[in-house]
């Protein structure tokens, strides 16, 4: 098997080619995505990336279990991904600012390929502590064991193991290169007229010899020499580069030749050096086509489940519950203490929040959502929508159990900016919307609805929203309506007798004596009652007003 013939993914499995439905921009502000992103890291690039995986939809359930089982292993495993991030940095880096991936110079000298090698050998040091990282972790989800093969595949399949016999051998050749020595011919006006090599040194030159020695000399008598015979059997190789014996010290001194002077030094090194670069070159032809895109591919991927993992661990700090999502095969959700994460990002402990059971089948497929103003109509609803787009994401519910069907996309139709209704008016400008989302919908989808219908009078509002919600059961989509039109809760009879495919049921969030309580239960709208409750708690029934003070 050849690893560079494959490709791996940690968000989609193997074969698997799933249909997307994307999450407009609009929805996920309805939803809080873009709020929760910025909880959750504070790079922008990061949190487009995750808006990015979350925004991409399918009821494809392989995918859905796929991503839950790399995303609890990942979780599970910290020291695992904490290295896994370390070492997917140091690729990263290689990527971006070394010469593996680069275009092959023919005419590269030794430094350069030196280089080269030293990098490669920090790759393939790379791919080595992935395999043992991914080793030594409990993990179990095809994904990440997957990825331990992939990686294992990678190493033999481009001979690492021969290669780093080859680097070894040549690192002992070429251990002894410690510093060159060069010797400059000057013309009359004292201008450098040649370059020549003297010797390759087993030891570095230190400044204080260097200097120590020139000044020696200079100091000595006899100190010029009358002829080119060297002391100390220096043997000279002279090197005329083009253009040299016309460049001068001044030219030097200006900095013209501060950029020729190391490229000229490289050609006389290859020469002294040729089978020693010739070695280098082999080696490295030999590997040329290694790329590291292979698994530089894959660190966005990686980050996507890290930053969620770090980011529960810290709420669950505070007290707050996730669980895993399980699949449903039929059209169907069952919650349990579920409670909305924007919520959740926003208190400071688990106890500032009240959680609820939800369920979604035929016999609750519709749900008409009344109650209080600012009693957390808004809230429930768009927690569901965050449920299912965390699940199908892969990552961790907010929670005790989530069972769910997984949706092919999230349609939301909450109140409209006021600079959005210009030219249709409110209510026009709502009805175009509600159209333009129901035909996009399928029986696969989920509809959030917040307060639609509402910007008119109640009776033009409840003639419409009853034939919508009519329309929907007949479509059979997943739906929360959350209004204040209580009367659309007490025709629900009427619309299921109408629709028999699917029924709408009557939600309401409980209030106590005129107080919000934050929970849902399936019940008939409170509507006048609630109402009543408010008026006596702040003395505005008629008879409380006009009852006689004496």
């Amino acid at each position: 098997m050849d690893a560079r013939c494959k490709t791996i993914s940690l968000l989609l499995p193997e074969n698997c080619d799933p249909k997307y439905k994307v999450l407009t921009e609009v929805t996920m502000h309805d939803l809080g995505l873009d709020f929760i992103c910025t909880q959750i890291t504070d790079k922008k690039t990061e949190q487009n990336l995750i808006l990015s995986v979350l925004s991409k939809m399918t009821k494809d359930g392989r995918v859905t279990k796929y991503r839950g089982d790399i995303f609890e292993d990942i979780y599970r495993n910290k020291s695992m991904r904490n290295e896994m991030l370390e070492i997917l940095d140091k690729i990263n880096f290689l990527r971006d600012y070394g010469s593996i991936v680069k275009n092959y110079d023919e005419v590269a000298g030794i430094w350069d390929l030196m280089h080269r090698l030293d990098e490669l050998k920090d790759y393939i040091c790379c791919v080595e502590a992935i395999f043992r990282s991914l080793s030594k972790a409990d993990i179990h989800s095809e994904g990440l064991i997957h990825l331990k093969e992939y990686v294992d595949d990678l190493y033999h399949d481009n001979g690492f193991e021969e290669l780093k016999k080859d680097i070894s051998a040549l690192k002992a050749g070429t251990s002894d290169l410690k510093s060159v020595t060069v010797g400059i011919n000057l013309n009359e006006c004292f201008e450098a007229d040649s370059v020549g090599l003297i010797s390759i040194n087993s030891k570095y030159f230190t400044k204080s010899n260097m200097l120590g020695n020139f000044c020696d000399r200079i100091a000595s008598k006899g100190v010029i020499h009358s002829d080119t015979e060297w002391r100390e059997n220096y043997k000279y190789q002279p090197f005329v580069a083009e253009g040299m014996k016309k460049v001068g010290l001044a030219s030097i001194a200006s900095g013209d030749m501060t950029e020729d002077i190391p490229r000229y030094m490289n050609r006389v090194t290859n020469q002294l050096l040729s089978g020693i670069v010739k070695n280098l070159k082999n080696v490295l032809n030999k590997y040329v086509s290694i790329t590291i895109t292979e698994i530089t591919d894959l660190i966005p991927e990686f980050l996507y489940y890290v930053r969620w993992a770090e980011y529960i661990e810290k709420l669950e700090e505070n007290g707050f519950r996730f669980c895993k999502g399980m699949l449903e095969e039929q059209q169907a959700m069952h919650a349990k203490a579920i409670y909305n994460l924007k919520l959740a990002s926003s208190v400071a402990k688990a106890g500032d929040i009240i959680d609820n059971d939800l369920d979604f089948d035929r016999e609750h497929l519709v749900y008409i959502l009344t109650g209080a103003n600012r009693g957390g109509k808004t809230t429930i609803t768009q927690a569901i929508g965050l449920l299912f787009v965390l699940a199908q994401g892969g990552i961790f519910v907010p929670g005790d159990s989530f069972v769910f069907a997984p949706v092919d996309c999230i349609y939301t139709h909450f109140p409209a900016d006021e600079d959005k209704t210009m030219n249709l008016g409110r209510l026009g400008e709502e009805c175009k919307r509600f159209r333009e989302l129901y035909f996009q919908s399928t029986e696969d989808s989920l509809l959030l609805l917040n307060e639609t219908f509402s910007t008119t009078s109640f009776e033009e509002g409840y003639y419409i929203a009853k034939d919508s919600v009519k329309a929907i059961l007949a479509k059979g989509i997943r739906t929360i309506y959350n209004t204040h039109m209580h009367k659309l809760a007490y025709d629900i009879e009427e619309m299921n007798d109408a629709v028999p495919s699917g029924k709408a049921v009557s939600l309401v969030m409980k209030s106590e004596d005129g107080n919000r309580s934050y929970k849902v239960e399936i019940a008939p709208p409170e509507g006048i009652s609630y109402a009543i409750d408010i008026a006596k708690k702040y003395g505005v029934t008629y008879e409380m007003l006009t009852e006689d003070k004496k």
